[in-house]
This record gives structure tokens, C-alpha cells and sequence, in this order.
């Protein structure tokens, strides 16, 4: 396997012209990943400077969710969150470094995982979209309530003035230019309980929903990044319900902002659908996870596609962002050889399989 992997390396290097720059090949060289505990701080500022540096990594988006301190809305903290320091820590060295540090939060859809009801919903409950659909009652997908993850309601009259205050103070203690809302795998939207979504249009509820946060980001300056599987039509493209849409939300794409950025996101295949985000005037990076070959095949894919194209869609197609999907201590413990588990280092061995791609990349 691994002879294999410097094959395809080596394949990906050796195909486009040596004139042109790493940075003008691939200018987006991200990493998605949970934010770390307060205990896992040193570990984690060590796998910045140790490994995200020398691959030349200039994104790094950090799942901060529910687990910072918030002064807005202490009702909503989790258990063990990050301090303001904590945050000084991660700003401080990702900006010595020429990293882009930006803050993740789940919006509109992820509002529960399996049984457990995340804090917007279990605090403001009048939020979510479905209350009849309980998390007690989840069994694993699919189910017979049909329950995956709960959604909040974009039309509650309350929702935004709480969710905006935590994204606002959010950003202002990650210094960011930016703000990763999520919303993806929306299933719940427009459910014919809701007093105020039944029978509304779903993709206009989730464009909707989508303009009301970038409108709110502009006015701090602040880009808007998403996930893009909900703006992708499951049934035409074939690709399903979990990677794109099957409740008609791929219609928003036409009616959301320009400067949004998606990040297109495929794990089993290197799915062609960042040219389409593209086409659409949509910047965009692509996205693996735990199938290094899928994951160099999109870097690949990505730096030929802007090879082949126009300057003006070229500036689209803007590079490449690895997901990890495990918590951050799992996931260290895992890179630096420390888990018990062996079983479950999948995360860690996908990493640096991509880690070792960027290196070589950019050693042209």
C-alpha cells in the first residue's frame, strides 16, 4: 500500500508544468478539525508548528461548536470548553505562521447527535424544528422515527438574536476573517409541524437561512464558509442523500451570495462536483477524509482542473481541506502513537497520508 501511495505522489507531481508554484497550483491547503481541549493544548500547538507548518497547511478550520466560553450565553457552554487564552494560544501561533484560523459552529442542521441534544436545543427548545421527534428514540440511521440530527427553525423570531450573539463573540476572540457555519446534512427543513415552515418552499427556507448569515457576517467583514453537500441534487447526480440533497435544498444554490465559500465534501470517491460550484460563480476547495487515494485524486483532480480553465473560474477551484471527524484528543492520541486503540487510528493514518502529499507537493 504504501509503495502504491508514493506511486500516486509521484504521479501528482510529475504531471503539471514545474514553472508554476505550489501556491498557484493548490492555493488553499486546509485541515477541518475538532478544536482541542484545554488539556490537549500543548499537544495540539505542537502538531501546528511540527506538522501543519512544513506541509505549508495555510487554513486550519477548528469545530468549536459549543465548546468555548461564552460570556454571551454562558447557558450554552459544554463541558471543559476552551478559555479566551486558550484561543489567544491558537490565534498567537497560527498567525506566526501565516495560517488562516477560522471557527466552525453547526448551524440550521446538527442541532443533535444520536441521543444526545446539542446546547441550542436543549436550552431553547421552542427552537427546534421537530419536537415531536425525540433523540431519546434513536436507534442508529435509519430508523423508524426518522430521526438523524435535529434541525432549529430559520424562521423562529428568536433564534437568530441568540445564535448570532455566540458567533459574533466567537469570531472576536479568533481574530477571523471568517465564520465555517456548517449546515450541512440538513434533512429537517420546512416539516409540516412547524407553524411557521409548513409548506414553505425548502430551498428557499434553506437559502433563506444562508443569506441571513452572510448578510450578519458582512457587516463585520467576515466571508461565510459552508459544507456543500446540501446544494448538490442527490437524485440527478447519483451521489445520495448523506453527500448531496434529496429534499429539493439544491435548488438554494441559485440564490445564495458569490463569496460564500463550500467546501465540497466526497469520502468515498473524488466526486467531479467542484467544477459545478465553480460554473455557479461559488468558490471552492474540495474535501477528504479517511480514503488517502480519494483524497489525493482530489488534490490532483484540483490542481488540473485549474490548469485547464479560465482565469476567472480557476480563481473558483481555490484548493484542498482535510476533515478529521473524530474529538481532538482522540485524534492526537492517535497521530503521536499514544492510543491504546489501535483499531481506531484511521484518522490519524489518513492525515498523514495527505500531510505526506502536501510535503511532496511542495518541495517543486
Amino acid at each position: 500500500m504504501k509503495r502504491v501511495f508514493i506511486l500516486i505522489i509521484a504521479i501528482v507531481v510529475g504531471f503539471s508544468a514545474p514553472a508554476k508554484t505550489f501556491d498557484e497550483k493548490l492555493p488553499v491547503r486546509g485541515l477541518a478539525v475538532a478544536s482541542p481541549t484545554p488539556q490537549d493544548m500543548d499537544l495540539f500547538v505542537r502538531f501546528i508548528k511540527e506538522e501543519l507548518v512544513p506541509a505549508k497547511v495555510n487554513l486550519l478550520i477548528l469545530r468549536v461548536d459549543w465548546g468555548y466560553a461564552y460570556e454571551s450565553h454562558p447557558e450554552l457552554r459544554d463541558e471543559n470548553p476552551l478559555s479566551r487564552s486558550d484561543v489567544n494560544r491558537l490565534v498567537s501561533v497560527c498567525r506566526e505562521n501565516g495560517i488562516r484560523l477560522v471557527p466552525h459552529i453547526n448551524l440550521l442542521g446538527h442541532q443533535s447527535w444520536a441521543k444526545k441534544t446539542n446546547a441550542l436545543l436543549r436550552e431553547y427548545p421552542e427552537f427546534d424544528e421537530t419536537p415531536s421527534v425525540k433523540t431519546e428514540d434513536y436507534e442508529g440511521w435509519p430508523n423508524p422515527q426518522g430521526l438523524y440530527c435535529k434541525s432549529y427553525c430559520p424562521l423562529h423570531p428568536e433564534v437568530h438574536k441568540i445564535v448570532f450573539d455566540v458567533v459574533d463573540e466567537l469570531c472576536d476572540a479568533f481574530q477571523s476573517d471568517a465564520f465555517h457555519a456548517g449546515m450541512d446534512e440538513v434533512f429537517y427543513i420546512g416539516e409540516k409541524e412547524c407553524p411557521r415552515c409548513n409548506g414553505l418552499d425548502k430551498s428557499e427556507l434553506y437559502a433563506g437561512e444562508v443569506r441571513t448569515i452572510h448578510d450578519h457576517l458582512a457587516l463585520s467583514g467576515r466571508q461565510m464558509m459552508i459544507w456543500g453537500d446540501r446544494l448538490l441534487d442527490g437524485r440527478a447526480t447519483g451521489i445520495g442523500e448523506w453527500e448531496a440533497s434529496y429534499n429539493n435544498t439544491w435548488r438554494a444554490i441559485d440564490m445564495i451570495p458569490k463569496d460564500i465559500l463550500i467546501c465540497d465534501w466526497h469520502y468515498g470517491r473524488a466526486d467531479l462536483t467542484g467544477v459545478y460550484f465553480a460554473m455557479k460563480g461559488l468558490p471552492v476547495v474540495s474535501c477528504g477524509y479517511e480514503n488517502p487515494v480519494t483524497a489525493v485524486q482530489q488534490i490532483k483532480d484540483m490542481i488540473q482542473f485549474r490548469s485547464q480553465t479560465t482565469k476567472v473560474t480557476a480563481s473558483k477551484l481555490q484548493g484542498y481541506v482535510h476533515t478529521i471527524w473524530s474529538g481532538s484528543e482522540q485524534f492526537l492520541k492517535a497521530y503521536y502513537g499514544k492510543d491504546d486503540n489501535k483499531q481506531k487510528n484511521n484518522d490519524a493514518k489518513a492525515l498523514k497520508a495527505v500531510l505526506a502529499c502536501f510535503k511532496e507537493l511542495s518541495k517543486e
